[in-house]
């Protein structure tokens, strides 16, 4: 992950030209909006690009998905078939990492997504994403986990299987090599 937050010009424009040709490429992800304002949009904010990058550089493949009216931003959900390659084997949260004694996990799911300025997908977001294709269906995402099943040391997690969308759960402080997380990013 970089340190920087701030892409170079010439970072800027490669990244800006993979998410176009993404957005021509998965229209029917994103049938009502135009990819100009979208740009705009980005151009005006570097962190929010940075941000992308970094969604990008982890194995998401970022796409839009969705424009909130109510505050005039795009979403951006990590639409990569799988979950995201660069993001797997990480435990639940900080706290279930640190309660590792042994074969800690390199980190966790929400300090990374934090570090990267994005946020984790919750169950409604998830299920909106499988709307839009057929996504994990080898691997699995771990989702936001509500305040009382955490508080008993539990985390969820999804995945389609069956052409299903199930939700399950494990131990927050479990890691497995085919569950990553997908990320969502308010532009």
């Amino acid at each position: 992950m970089s340190t920087k937050k701030q892409l170079s010009e010439r970072e800027s424009i490669e990244l800006l030209d993979i998410l176009q040709l993404r957005f021509e490429k998965n229209k029917s992800r994103h049938q009502n909006l135009n990819w100009t304002e979208i740009e705009e949009k980005l151009k005006a904010n570097h962190s929010k690009l940075w941000s992308l990058n970094e969604m990008e550089a982890s194995g998401g493949e970022p796409d839009v998905v969705d424009y909130d009216k109510k505050t005039d931003e795009f979403l951006f959900f990590d639409c990569s078939p799988e979950s995201p390659k660069n993001r797997r084997s990480f435990c639940y949260d900080r706290d279930a990492l640190d309660s590792r004694k042994e074969n800690k996990p390199q980190n966790d799911v929400l300090t990374y997504a934090s570090e990267i300025g994005i946020e984790i997908l919750d169950e409604t977001q998830y299920r909106f994403l499988q709307t839009l294709g057929k996504f994990d269906l080898k691997t699995s995402s771990w989702i936001k986990t509500p305040k009382e099943i955490r508080e008993l040391g539990g985390a969820l997690f999804c995945d389609r299987r069956y052409d299903t969308i199930f939700v399950y759960h494990n131990g927050a402080n479990s890691y497995y090599a085919a569950r990553a997380f997908r990320g969502v990013l308010r532009v």
